[in-house]
C-alpha cells in the first residue's frame, strides 16, 4: 500500500481539530453505512455543549451511540430511514424522522437544505491523490461537491470499487485516521421459524419467478437478503440494485451473474452500496471491475430501472391489504424504516419491458405472543402506503404466489386470501364481504 500520509500532507489532523471547523447553525451530513466516520462523530459529540443549533443528518448511520442522548445538547439528529437501532431513539424523541422526497438529482435536494459540512470515510489516496468511497457511495459524491467543508476519515480497511466512486484529496479539507474498531455490517439474525419461512419463499421466487437472463434487484429485509443462495442454477443473471448484498459476489464468481444480457452497463453489477458482505466477499470485490457503484440519484431513478429489460424487483413488505396496497415502512403511524428504494424499484420494474415486481413476506407475525396475519382487509389507520395498488404485481408468502397484475378487484382479493395463513382465511373472507370486496 502507498504511504498515504505524505500525499495528504498538512491536511492530516486530529478528529478534535477537524471538527473545530464546524460552527453554530451548521448542517452536517454523515456518510451512510460503511461511510460513517466514527472518530469524527465522536469528536463532534465531544463539542455538543460548545455548539448550538447543529443539525446532523445521520441517515443510515452505522453507529448510534456516538452522540449524547440527554436533553442538554446542541445537536439535532435526523434520518430519512430508521434502522433497527434508530427506533428506540426516535420513540424517545432523540432522533427526528425526515420524510425523504423521491427526487434525487442533487444531494441537498434530498433534504431541501444546503450542506455546510460533509463527514465521510474514504480509502487512503493512491499515488495520483484519488480516494475511493469503498463499499458505499449513496449520495457521497454530490454531497462532497455541494458541502462548504469536507472532512474525511481514512480507513485502510476500506476496499476500492469502480464506477463513479472516487474523490480527489484536493476536494477534502481535513483528513483523520479511522477508529480501530471499524467493522463490516453483519446480516440480520433470524430465528428458526423465520429461517424456515424465508427459505420456502426464496425457493418459490427462484423457481417460479426469476428466469435466465433476468436483471434483478434485492431490497432490504430478512427474506430478500438470502435470495441469492437460491439462484445458483440460473444462467446469465444481471444485477441492478440499490444494495449489493452478500451472496451476490459468490454468484459472480460462479458465473451465474454475468450481466451479459443487461440493458444498461452490461457485464457489470451496479448498485449504490454493498451490504452484509463477509470478509471473503469484501476481498472478492476489492478492485474488481465486475462491480461499479453509482449514486442513488441514478441507481434509484425510475427511468434507469425501467430501462432494464426483464427487470425483477424483489422487496420486503410489512403489511399488505387485500387489494395490493403495500407498506414497507410503517404499521399505523409507527415508523419502522423509510421508503428507500421501496417504491422506485417496484415502479421501475413495472415500467420495464417484461419487468416484474415481487413482494415477499411471511404470512404472519408473532407480536407479544399473539400470531397475527400480515395480510389485512385494510391497512391500519395512519399506515404509509409505500407501493400503491396500481403498482401491485406479484406477492409471495410461504403459502404460495398471488398474481395481481391485470386482475379485477374480486380476483385480487381471492388471490391474496389464497396466500394468507390458513387460520386467517375465513376471517379475511368475512371482512372482505363486509367491505363489499367479494
Amino acid at each position: 500500500m502507498t504511504d498515504w500520509k505524505p500525499i495528504v500532507g498538512d491536511k492530516l489532523t486530529t478528529p478534535a481539530d477537524a471538527v473545530n471547523l464546524i460552527k453554530d447553525g451548521d448542517r452536517v451530513v454523515l456518510g451512510m453505512m460503511h461511510l460513517t466516520p466514527l472518530q469524527l462523530c465522536r469528536a463532534l459529540a465531544d463539542r455538543h455543549q460548545q455548539l448550538s443549533d447543529i443539525t446532523v443528518d445521520a441517515s443510515l448511520c452505522a453507529f448510534t451511540k456516538w452522540w449524547p442522548h440527554g436533553p442538554e445538547t446542541g445537536l439535532t439528529i435526523e434520518s430519512f430511514f430508521l434502522l433497527e437501532q434508530d427506533r428506540p431513539l426516535f420513540d424517545r424523541g432523540q432522533l427526528e424522522y425526515r420524510i425523504a422526497p423521491p427526487y434525487r438529482d442533487e444531494a441537498s435536494r434530498w433534504t431541501d437544505f444546503p450542506i455546510d459540512v460533509f463527514m465521510t470515510q474514504v480509502t487512503p489516496p493512491d499515488a495520483g491523490g484519488w480516494c475511493s468511497f469503498g463499499l458505499s457511495l449513496w449520495g457521497a459524491r454530490r454531497a462532497a461537491a455541494e458541502a462548504k467543508i469536507v472532512l474525511a476519515e481514512i480507513n485502510p480497511r476500506q476496499v476500492r470499487t469502480g464506477g463513479d466512486n472516487r474523490i480527489h484529496i484536493d476536494e477534502i479539507d481535513r483528513f483523520v485516521e479511522t477508529a480501530p474498531e471499524w467493522r463490516l455490517l453483519r446480516p440480520p439474525t433470524r430465528n428458526e421459524e423465520e429461517e424456515a419461512v424465508a427459505q420456502v419463499i426464496c425457493a418459490l421466487v427462484a423457481a417460479e419467478l426469476i428466469d435466465d437472463g433476468d436483471t434483478f434487484q434485492i431490497g432490504t429485509g430478512k427474506i430478500p437478503a438470502i435470495l441469492s443462495v437460491f439462484l445458483e442454477d440460473k444462467i446469465d443473471l444481471g444485477v441492478h440494485t440499490e444494495l449489493i448484498f452478500g451472496g451476490i459476489p459468490q454468484l459472480v464468481e460462479a458465473g451465474v451473474v454475468t450481466g451479459k444480457r443487461k440493458s444498461l452497463k452490461p457485464g457489470v453489477v451496479t448498485g449504490a452500496s454493498f451490504a452484509q458482505l463477509t470478509e471473503q466477499e469484501r476481498d472478492l470485490v476489492d478492485g474488481n471491475p465486475a462491480y461499479e457503484l453509482y449514486e442513488m440519484a441514478w441507481t434509484n431513478d425510475i427511468a434507469t430501472i425501467a430501462a432494464h429489460d426483464n427487470m425483477v424487483a424483489v422487496n420486503n413488505a410489512l403489511l399488505v391489504d387485500l387489494t395490493g396496497q403495500t407498506t414497507g415502512e410503517s404499521i399505523g403511524s409507527r415508523i419502522y424504516s423509510g421508503t428507500g428504494g421501496g417504491f422506485a424499484f417496484p415502479a421501475g420494474a413495472m415500467h420495464a419491458h417484461n419487468g416484474r415486481s415481487i413482494m415477499v413476506f411471511p404470512s404472519t407475525s408473532l407480536i407479544a405472543g399473539e400470531r397475527r396475519s400480515r395480510i389485512l382487509p385494510v391497512l391500519p389507520i395512519g399506515t404509509v402506503v409505500t407501493v400503491p395498488r396500481h403498482y401491485a404485481d406479484i406477492f409471495v408468502t410461504e403459502h404460495g404466489i398471488a398474481r395481481l397484475r391485470n386482475r379485477t378487484l374480486r380476483e385480487r382479493v381471492n388471490e391474496m386470501i389464497g396466500i394468507a395463513h390458513p387460520d386467517f382465511r375465513p376471517e379475511l373472507r368475512r371482512q372482505a364481504a363486509k367491505l363489499d370486496l367479494l
